[in-house]
Formats: structure tokens, sequence, C-alpha cells
């Protein structure tokens, strides 16, 4: 009778597996297709023109920088010093000290010779106590204002430095962050390139700076990381922001941008209320929050995406630290999906809520959790003697090749589109983590998605966690 059930139980799970696979590959496809028409008109389209001449005109807007810092010692002054040697003239550093029970503050003052000024700030905005603001006494680093406040999280060191500045435009950035030169001229040009639409945010491709040589807060020297867990996250990123996100980009559905680099238009962000404090999703959720605003009032809009390498960021070698960031963004998806689940299969959003909302629901919330009991199924089939091994082992290749010929094309297609890795034995080193990858790194995201929705679904209490920096290489 158990055998029976079990066997019955078999075909519909067979049934469900393989449609699910299909629709992914089918999913898949299109995206690499999209993302690749999507590069290709970008490149075509800024071809024309120097992107430089924005920084030299009288109206080209003012642009704040907000970096919150929680512990930063290690790498604060460089970073800033980063910041502070952007292309463009009309711009504003604002490293918000959350709290930091380091130096980071004491650091900072020294390093740009900054002292203690009067502020307006309004008691009503919802935001933990700010203690300070200081200024630089050196005209020379007069871009630079730091913000000392008490800790609540980065989601509430923006959403201070939101409040304090007056730029219409802003950019949340983390402080650890590498910005090229150039980046707020692409930002700055991306807001206003469209004339029919109100461009409400711009996102960008993350790159991994992890071993990459850095000198006087500029990008040096390119090198792939040592560690093969960034080199995971390396080939990961490619994927995600060079085929993903611009895929999403091309059809206008972009749910997400990414908290390392994301500017804002900032009346629309302070009308829905700034980043959310009560979920570890922030940069998520508050794009869910501006287009629905949009939505809602029926104006035209659109956010916009960079595929240009403008920022680089370094990612958790460690496994520990790896595996809670990524518990964590588990919990912050879950989270904004079910603040917003009104949206879900809702034609009043157009694709968000027909196409968006359902790949994120399916595809980036589910697919752990099916892949984790797909796994204890197929040790229970095999216990009971009732496993379809032609079945198994057919869609367990297939879902092996397609994945790996994913991660080839992503390798190559960045080879052939900004080429950042140059040397053949990086490009082999690229490929050869994407054929290892479904075995080796993959088990780890989804234990680390499993346990992250594990703990949001029984309300066990995690906080956002801490990444320990390493720090950039010096020239």
């Amino acid at each position: 009778m158990i055998n029976e059930l079990a066997e019955i139980l078999l075909r519909y799970l067979d049934i469900i597996f393989l449609s699910f696979t299909v629709i992914l590959f089918s999913l898949f496809a299109a995206m690499g297709y999209l993302a690749t028409r999507s590069s290709l008109h970008y490149r075509n389209k800024n071809s024309i023109g120097d992107v430089s001449r924005i920084m030299a005109s009288p109206i080209a807007p003012e642009i704040t920088i907000i970096a919150p810092a929680h512990n930063e010692g290690m790498t604060i002054v460089e970073n800033v010093r980063s910041l502070l040697s952007l292309q463009y003239t009309n711009y504003q550093v604002m490293v918000v000290n959350d709290g930091s029970k380091d130096d980071t503050l004491e650091k900072v003052i020294a390093a740009y010779d900054m002292e203690k000024v009067g502020w307006e700030i309004d008691p009503d905005w919802p935001c933990k106590k700010v203690r300070g603001i200081y200024k630089s006494r050196q005209r020379s680093f007069g871009k630079l204002m730091v913000v000392d406040k008490e800790n609540g999280g980065k989601s509430d060191a923006l959403n201070a430095g939101m409040h304090l500045s007056r730029s219409p435009y802003v950019g949340c950035i983390d402080v650890d962050c590498l910005l090229l030169p150039e980046s707020l001229l692409h930002v700055v040009k991306s807001f206003y390139q469209r004339s029919q639409k109100r461009v409400i945010a711009v996102g960008g491709v993350i790159r991994v700076a992890n071993s990459c040589v850095i000198s006087g807060g500029k990008l040096e020297e390119i090198r792939l990381p040592k560690n093969w867990l960034a080199r995971f996250q390396l080939l990961e990123y490619t994927r995600s922001f060079l085929l993903g996100r611009m895929a999403w980009g091309r059809i206008d559905s972009l749910l997400i941008i990414s908290g390392a680099f994301g500017f804002f238009d900032r009346e629309i962000a302070l009308a829905v209320g700034g980043y959310s404090t009560d979920t570890v999703g922030e940069d998520m959720e508050i794009v869910f929050k501006m287009r629905r605003y949009m939505h809602d009032r029926k104006i035209p809009y659109t956010v916009e995406y960079i595929p240009d390498p403008l920022c680089w960021t370094e990612v958790p070698e460690d496994l520990k630290i790896f595996k809670n960031q990524r518990d964590r963004w588990a919990r912050g998806n879950l989270e904004t999906l079910y603040k917003h689940k009104d949206m879900f299969l809702n034609p009043k959003y157009g694709r968000l809520g027909m196409l968006s909302y359902p790949y994120w629901f399916f595809y980036e919330w589910l697919a752990p959790i099916l892949e984790f009991v797909g796994f204890f199924s197929v040790l229970l089939f095999w216990y009971l003697g009732i496993i379809n091994w032609d079945f198994f082992v057919a869609i367990t290749l297939m879902v092996y090749c397609f994945a790996t010929m994913f991660s080839f094309y992503a390798v190559l297609w960045e080879v052939w589109s900004y080429n950042q890795y140059r040397k053949i034995k990086d490009i082999l080193i690229l490929l050869f983590c994407g054929m290892i990858e479904p075995l080796v790194f993959h088990p780890i995201v989804v234990w680390s998605a499993i346990r992250g929705n594990y703990k949001k679904l029984f309300k066990i209490q995690a906080g956002w966690g801490s990444q320990v920096r390493k720090g950039f290489a010096k020239a």
C-alpha cells in the first residue's frame, strides 16, 4: 500500500519537476537573448557622444552619495578617498556612521580634518538620533560630510542620509564599494536620456574586487580572486548582473537594484517613506514601493540599468560569513514578496504582476525549497526501491548541462563585451568554476536559502549579520 502511494506520488513529482525545469530553461534562454540584445543596444547607443560633457555642463544636477558605515575602520579612509575622486562636479559624499564601535568615525575625522557643524535636523523624521554632523576644514574635501548617529541598521542610516540631503538624486551604496571615476556621468546620463518617462531609479552591474589592486582609492589592476569562494561568486555575479538583470531591465520589469550601487529620484523615494527598517531586503523592497507608487498614480516611469562595470565590491571569502549573507538574502526576499503579495498575478501592475513577481516567487523563492525537497524525495524513493532511474539520470544530466552552458555563455559574453579578465588562464578558471559550481557551490547556496526561509517562517530571531572586511590590495 505504501509503495503504491509512493509510486503515484513519484509520477506526480516527475511531472512537476519536469514542467518546472522546462519552464525554467525557457526563461533562462529568453533572459540570455534579451540580455544580449540589450547589451548590444546599449553599446551602440553609447558609442555616440562624449559622456564627459555632462561633467562640464552648468545645469548638471546635484547628486548625494550616501554611504552607511558600521565598524569599517579598516578600509574607511581608502573608501572615502575613492568616492571623492569621481569625475563629476556637482556631487556630495555623505558618510553615515551608524553607531560604529570601532574607530571608523575617528579615522575619518583625522584623515580629512573634520569639525562638528550646526545642521537643521527634523526631529520627526523616523530614524535613530543624529549625534552630530561633520564637515572638513579643508576646501579640497568640501564635498565630504559625515553624519554620526546611533545604530539603527543600514536602512535607518540610508533614510537619515536621504532626509539630510538636498539633492534631487541620491546614490545609496555600500561604503566598501569602489566606484569608477566616470560612474556618476553614466548615472546622470541614464536619468536624463528618457524624455517621455520619469526615471525613478538607476542600477548597475556589481563586480568583484577581491584580489584587485587598489591605490589611492583607484582601481589600478583587475585580477581574478585568489579565493575559490570569491571566484564562484564572481561567476554568479556575472550571470546575475550581466544576463539576468540586464534582461529584466530590457523589458522594464526589474524589481531589484543592488544595495551596493543604486541611485534614486529622491522625491519619489521620500514619498514612499524611504527604506523599510523592518526588512533585511531593503534594496529590493524600496524598488517595489517606488514602482507601485508610480503605477497607482498612472505616472509614466521607468527604471534604468547600466551594464558598464562601474562598481566593484569585496565579497565574502569566509564560508560562515557567506552563508549568513545568503541566509539574509533569502529572508529579505520572502519578507518583500509577502509585503507585496497582492501584486501576484495582478494585471493591474502589468508585466510586474504577471511576469516579474511570479518569477521571483517561483524561481527565486520556491526553487531552492523544491531542490531541497527533491533531494530527500530521491533518497526516500531509492530506499523504497521505486525510483525511476532513467528519468532521474536524464533530468539530472539535462539540468547540469544547461546550467554549465549558461555559465559558459555568461563568461564568454563578458569576454566579448567588457573583457575585464584578459588572461587565458583566468578565463579557463572561470569556465572550470562553471563546470563544478552545480556540485560544489550551488548546494551551499540552496542550504543557506533553506536556513533563511526556516528562520523567517518559524520566526527565529535573526539580524543583519556581520561581514569582516579584509581590505583591498594596494599597489
